[in-house]
């Protein structure tokens, strides 16, 4: 996954750097697992502007992904390697032994014409779906299932990986991508690898005009802004602002929002770094 970098023969081409799209296979999604998208500008049934800075972007088509991987067993051969518009991630379109096609999360490594399987007694492959209680400890893995049979919550984006530490009784121990050390229930799945496109971060848009493409509008900061707007506006001339605070005056910088009776807290062992 290669960055591709241009000569600056315009000012918005100067810093930008945007992914060569080396890995993709195919340009057409499968028509079968679209499904359309409505965007709403930030606006509610009432028409009313409820979030500021959304709007326009181009119309995107959402590509059904199947986060449960519940066809064990059944081998699938990997078809295409595509492009999402709605991840981080690359996707790929897998054809099952019985007919069905499904798009997965392409984890880095994935090729063409790969065999992936789900289920028990599944060797630990990229790509392929275990459950925690059979993967081997220090693997890196994806897609995890915070409750069994939920479907994958977490590890999902662009570069992303857990690793499996040990078991203790019906839990396994997993170090996150935040660096958070926490258990989850053994029935859960993962999927083995980590997730594709991991230069994502790398990525520059070099101008203002690829966020509008988005869907993300001009953002006004809040020091520019006048004392009834913001609790950072106002002051004579360009004045600091003050301590960082949200428009609602919560505090933005080191201020713990997590819940201290949050239900899985008692499932955390470590929390995440600072």
């Amino acid at each position: 996954m290669a960055l591709k970098k241009f000569k600056p023969t315009t000012p918005g081409q100067r810093y930008k750097l945007i992914s060569a799209f080396d890995d993709i296979t195919t340009n057409t999604p499968e028509k079968s697992l679209l499904e359309s998208q409505r965007k709403s500008g930030g606006r509610n049934n009432e028409g009313k502007m409820t979030m500021r800075y959304m709007g326009g972007g181009h119309k995107q088509q959402y590509r059904v992904i199947d986060f449960k991987r519940e066809k064990e067993n059944i081998p699938a051969v990997v078809k295409t390697i595509e492009y999402d518009p709605n991840r981080t991630a690359r996707i790929a379109l897998l054809h099952y032994a019985d007919g069905e096609k499904r798009y997965i999360v392409a984890p880095h490594g994935l090729k063409v014409g790969q065999e992936l399987l789900s289920g028990k007694g599944v060797a630990p492959e990229i790509g392929n779906t275990l459950y925690l209680s059979e993967i081997p400890f220090g693997t890196m893995i994806h897609n995890v299932e915070l409750r069994p049979g939920q479907g994958a919550k977490m590890v999902r984006s662009a570069g992303a990986s857990a690793q499996l530490m040990s078991r203790d009784d019906k839990f396994a121990v997993l170090k996150m991508p935040s660096g958070e050390t926490r258990l989850i229930l053994q029935a859960c799945k993962a999927t083995i690898g980590i997730v594709s496109n991991g230069d994502h971060n790398l990525e520059s848009s070099g101008k203002a005009g690829r966020s509008r493409w988005l869907g993300r509008r001009p953002r006004t900061r809040g020091v520019v802004m006048n004392p009834v707007d913001h609790p950072m506006g106002g002051g004579e001339g360009r004045a600091s602002g003050g301590h960082p605070r949200t428009r609602k005056g919560t505090p933005a910088k080191g201020y713990k929002t997590r819940s201290k009776t949050k239900d899985s807290n008692k499932y955390i062992i470590e929390r995440r770094k600072k």
